[in-house]
């Protein structure tokens, strides 16, 4: 006959609580004779011995706090969080931190000792219930003539036995809740509070993010270096060969002729769309020279008179240049496609950790995010930076795009 899933679930279960229960006990109850010494020596009003047990006591409690958290790891396969390192955080997470310390004192010295008792209480429990339960196994174990004098014990066994098969039938009931209460109090004491775990949270999807928006980035630019390396160069020795066929086989048919000025021709024309299509992945302009020198090169290849005007006291980070690169490169086509303009103004300047880039065009205007246009997707890729994004573009023009980003993402 098997034991029933649930019910051996249940048995693994209150085996593991009632471990966890016994196992905290010396936990909660280890900090009591230093708290004590220093009640003492404070009473006694012996002052220069008072920092001694103040000095145990605060390491105590920060050792016991790390084995706490690993028994509640170990035991139950709770996470007990933890505020990281104070290096370069600023005065607000050191605050943070010394409260957090606080709240692990209180649990130790307050909160720890009550929590002993009620532990001790559960284990009487089952120490009583078994005791209770094995009463007639104890009682054959004593001298005949004990067993003679007390001619009642076989009946008071029975009570004991049932009074002990109440108590192993509660202690489980006692066992869940006790258990599942440490655990909450241990969340709000010894780990991190809700708002500290969302500050924890966000710091980590915001470093997340950057890491994926760095890799994207260098996967973009491998990309781009192994279109320009490979392919383009491919296509270049094609074009090649195929305009020395044309000038030195002057001898062919005309229809060959024919099929080879058109492929020579296909071939230039395949080099100028991927020259294009690889300024459009990431510039080797502006990984080399720097933001200054692509938006120039870009804005001679605009067929509108453009005025640039770039002041950058240092270089942004590579994903920032690239966004502001972008953002402009984007701004120019929509110009030159759809604004009807006849002068564009792109500004590029970097005040204090800011980065602002302003495209004004004197066109017919109406230009909306909402749309679902290409500048939808640019405000996007300017918010994944944590920058912000501002678009004025009335009926009639003008429309300028205003861009702020941080010179570190």
């Amino acid at each position: 006959m098997t034991i029933p899933r649930a019910l051996r679930r249940r048995v693994v279960r209150v085996r593991r609580d009632t471990g966890f229960l016994a196992a905290g006990i010396p936990l909660h109850l280890a900090l009591v004779p230093l708290w004590s010494w220093m009640a003492s020596v404070a009473k006694s009003r012996a002052w220069p011995v008072l920092p001694l047990p103040f000095v145990l006591i605060l390491l105590g409690v920060l050792v016991l706090t790390a084995v706490q958290r690993r028994r509640y790891r170990v035991l139950l396969g709770v996470e007990i969080l933890r505020l990281p390192a104070a290096r370069e955080q600023g005065w607000l997470r050191r605050a943070l931190r010394w409260l957090s310390v606080a709240r692990q004192a209180g649990y130790h010295l307050l909160v720890g000792p009550l929590l002993a008792v009620v532990e001790l209480g559960v284990l009487a429990v089952w120490v009583a219930g078994l005791a209770g339960v094995t009463v007639n196994g104890w009682a054959w174990m004593l001298p005949v003539q004990v067993r003679l004098d007390h001619v009642d014990y076989e009946t008071q066994a029975v009570y004991y036995t049932a009074a002990g098969v109440l108590l192993l039938c509660a202690a489980p009931w006692l066992t869940g809740p006790v258990t599942r209460a440490e655990t909450r109090i241990a969340l709000a004491l010894l780990g991190t509070s809700r708002s500290q775990q969302l500050q924890q949270r966000v710091e980590h999807l915001s470093e997340s993010r950057t890491d994926l928006i760095d890799a994207v980035d260098t996967e973009r630019r491998r990309i781009e270096r192994d279109l320009h390396d490979g392919t383009q160069q491919r296509l270049v020795s094609l074009a090649v060969n195929l305009g020395l066929a044309k000038a030195t086989l002057t001898n062919l048919p005309d229809e060959a002729r024919t099929v080879i000025d058109e492929a020579h021709r296909e071939a230039k024309e395949a080099i100028a769309e991927l020259n294009d299509l690889v300024r459009g992945l990431h510039p080797a302009v502006l990984e080399d020279r720097g933001l200054d020198a692509a938006l120039s090169g870009l804005a001679a290849r605009v067929p509108i008179p453009v005025r640039l005007r770039v002041d950058l006291e240092e270089r942004a980070a590579p994903t920032v240049e690239s966004v502001a690169y972008f953002v402009v490169s984007e701004a120019l086509t929509n110009v030159t496609k759809h604004a009807r303009a006849t002068r564009v103004d792109v500004t590029v300047k970097q005040i204090g950790r800011m980065l602002r880039v302003n495209i004004t065009d004197d066109g017919t205007g109406g230009a909306d995010t909402s749309t679902g246009s290409g500048l939808s997707g640019l405000a996007k890729r300017v918010g994944s930076v944590d920058g912000t994004f501002h678009l004025s573009s009335p009926v009639g023009g003008p429309t300028t795009v205003a861009v702020e980003l941080p010179c570190e993402p």
